[in-house]
């Protein structure tokens, strides 16, 4: 059964069994870190060597066809089942992720093996939230930052962790939707690109992410609109937060020599805390530089300006 009570006992179990993931959430302690404040908003820069792994993933076609994959019943570790709305024909597990960021980090993989894909699996996502509300869910989609974009997850890390938990609420924004108990609104000043929803009705929420995810643009090659999505609950409320993506990687991630940044930003980059692999761009990752990631790997807000225009009249004509 999914609650804090069974999520600990893994925790414990895993730690003292598991000497890749013990050694690495040990060395969470030495890991460190610095404030950088882009437009107001404080940004936490972390240096964590164990993250190379997922930074430097290769998640080209052959490169995935070549590996195993990490997130199938037969190459994990024990976890704990999770049904969906009572389907227990395509379950969940809850797993402890060997390369954390977070002090509890987890992943939750569908057991079985298909793409990550978020269309129809966004109310899941919802309703894991409400079961976890000491973590806050999110999703990379396949060029979103995902190093398994051949197996659907989610990820979860302890909630008060990410500094747009606690920022949101004063962030400037355009409100494009209210109701009783729901709000839609886009985001102003410091992060671009980036949408909320907040209701205190899970199906309104679920509604109001799919008319959005309609209106976004699916690039050509691709099977979804590229974006992450950082997702939790507290006091009652879902809190989303969609962040559109126009490119996978920022030209910093290619760069050769001293201007080489080895960064493939994902929810948590996005959601404050930029993940550095490497010393070096430890040393160098200040306010220039991660707004120029965002403003690489995000559309801009003049372009979340026409699109909030959009999802403005589409959400007021339901």
């Amino acid at each position: 059964m999914l609650n804090k009570e069974s999520i600990s006992l893994l925790f414990e179990e895993q730690l003292a069994s598991w000497e890749q993931a013990g050694n690495n959430y040990k060395a969470l302690e030495g890991v460190v870190a610095k404030e950088v404040m882009v437009d107001g908003f404080p940004f936490k820069v972390q240096f964590n060597p164990a993250r190379i792994v997922s930074s430097a993933a290769k998640v080209d076609a052959k490169s995935i066809q070549e590996r195993k994959c990490f997130l199938c019943a037969a190459n994990i570790q024990k976890g704990i089942d999770y049904i969906y709305g009572g389907d227990s024909s395509n379950p969940y597990t809850v797993l402890i992720n060997p390369f954390p960021i977070f002090p509890r980090h987890l992943t939750i993989p569908v057991v079985a093996h298909q793409d990550q894909l978020i269309d129809g699996k966004f109310d899941a996502m919802l309703d894991l939230a409400a079961h976890m509300p000491d973590y806050s869910l999110f999703y990379n989609g396949p060029k979103c930052g995902a190093s398994a974009p051949d197996h659907f997850h989610f990820q979860a890390g302890n909630k008060g962790f990410l500094p747009l938990e606690e920022n949101l609420p004063s962030m400037p924004r355009t409100i494009l939707y209210e109701e009783e108990g729901t709000k839609v609104f886009s985001i102003k000043k410091s992060i671009n690109g980036l949408i909320v929803i907040e209701s205190s009705r899970r199906e309104v929420a679920a509604e109001m992410f799919d008319e959005i995810y309609s209106l976004l643009e699916v690039k050509e090659g691709e099977r979804e609109p590229m974006l992450n999505i950082l997702c939790w609950y507290k006091g009652g409320v879902w809190t989303t937060a969609l962040f559109i993506r126009s490119k996978h990687r920022p030209s910093h991630y290619f760069e050769e020599g001293e201007k080489n940044i080895l960064i493939s930003p994902a929810s948590v980059d996005l959601g404050g805390v930029f993940i550095t692999p490497l010393e070096k761009d430890f040393e160098k990752m200040g306010s220039a530089e991660i707004k120029e990631i965002l403003s690489e790997v995000l559309i801009s807000f003049e372009e979340l300006a026409l699109l909030a225009q959009k999802i403005k009249t589409k959400l007021n004509s339901l």
